[in-house]
């Protein structure tokens, strides 16, 4: 089974400096259609104006992955991490039993373009931790790149939760197949171009819910980039 949900339908949100699209309920957003799905939580994509960003704020009990998209974001929080995040980097912070963190975006010329994903941890109360790591040159190779898996294999930032995320930013339409096992829950988040996944098309900022099926036929165009999230 394949549930679509189409870009135009997400939530919405216009703070001048930040324009946000919400996947799932967030904040003053709420569907109870789209609380969630499986362990994942929220999924934003947001574009920050240059030279503001999210002033210091807390979190708590969440698996939080930056994936930037265009510009950098600038990171700071309550361990000591001073970081930027750029496009083709994965950046995941463990906010276990609290952490705050403040994200900005200092090239006042350029907006920066990232999704904000919320995943469940296996694992309450945990030790805050955070990582962040440089994919770029995997993902000129127009291939599934593990970016995020519990042990962190080949090379993937690890992440307290039974989840395997992977990238993939193309250069040339291209035909995969996705081996999906018994009981996974998958979703497909597009950020940009198009793609077509067992018949259903795409397009950008569409997401789509996948159960019960054991393969996946991926067509994509040029020029699309879309994270995979394989889950419980």
């Amino acid at each position: 089974m394949i549930k679509v949900r189409k870009s135009e339908e997400r939530g919405f949100a216009n703070h001048g400096w930040l324009q946000s699209r919400h996947t799932f309920s967030f904040a003053n957003y709420y569907d109870p259609s789209f609380m969630g799905y499986s362990i994942l939580r929220v999924i934003n994509e947001d574009k920050i104006q240059g030279g503001t960003g999210f002033g210091t704020h807390a979190h708590r009990n969440m698996e939080i992955i930056s994936y930037v998209v265009e510009g950098a974001l600038q990171h700071k929080d309550s361990m000591g991490t001073k970081a930027v995040i750029l496009p083709g980097e994965i950046q995941r912070m463990s906010a276990g039993t609290g952490i705050q963190h403040s994200e900005y975006n200092n090239h006042k010329d350029q907006k920066a373009h990232f999704l904000q994903i919320w995943i469940e941890p296996q694992n309450a109360e945990l030790e805050p931790s955070y990582a962040q790591q440089s994919f770029k040159s995997q993902l000129d190779d127009d291939e599934f790149v593990l970016v995020a898996s519990p042990s962190g294999q080949n090379d993937s930032v690890t992440i307290q939760q039974d989840i395997f995320i992977y990238a993939c930013k193309t250069k040339l339409g291209s035909k995969k197949h996705y081996s999906c096992s018994k009981g996974r829950h998958i979703w497909i988040q597009l950020i940009k171009g198009n793609i077509e996944v067992d018949g259903q098309n795409l397009s950008e900022g569409d997401g789509a819910a996948i159960e019960g099926v054991e393969h996946l036929k991926l067509t994509w165009d040029k020029g699309a980039e879309f994270l995979l999230f394989d889950m419980p």
